[in-house]
């Protein structure tokens, strides 16, 4: 299992209103971006919406951030998207023997260890900033495929 794409999407979106501010995005010109359907984009951005992460007028096309790219992180659009809930991004196996030392113990044994790697994750998401992963790609030239 893998978190959910809405996670690459959304950061796809945000980046694209600062890549693409001289043109209108659409739902439908992001979806040809990311290769997905619209109604996808605009449930995504309805999320991003909702965090106050970006402005969305009904009817009308294109967006803007609600606030400087550079103060939005990693972590903000991950906690967005809905990715994973607080302390649930790894789970212990369900019903476990009861009557085997491990599956007696198993759960009160890793869970902890799987909030503080949770943790760290969500710790360093929070110091990437989109202006991080924007200037990434205008720094780096990826070669397109042919």
């Amino acid at each position: 299992m893998s978190i959910s794409s809405r996670f690459s999407v959304g950061i796809h979106i945000l980046a694209l209103i600062e890549l693409n501010k001289d043109t209108v995005n659409t739902s439908e010109s992001i979806a040809q971006s990311v290769n997905t359907n619209a109604a996808v984009i605009r449930k995504i951005m309805g999320m991003l919406k909702k965090a106050n992460l970006i402005k969305v007028q009904p009817g009308v096309a294109g967006m803007q951030f609600s606030k400087a790219y550079s103060e939005i992180t990693l972590l903000d659009v991950y906690q967005a998207v809905d990715v994973v809930k607080s302390k649930e991004l790894f789970n212990v196996h369900n019903d476990p023997n009861p009557n085997c030392i491990v599956g007696r113990n198993i759960q009160g044994s890793v869970e902890q260890y799987f909030h503080r790697a949770q943790q760290a994750m969500e710790d360093e998401l929070r110091t990437i900033t989109i202006k991080d992963v924007i200037d990434d790609m205008r720094n780096v030239r990826y070669p397109n495929p042919q």
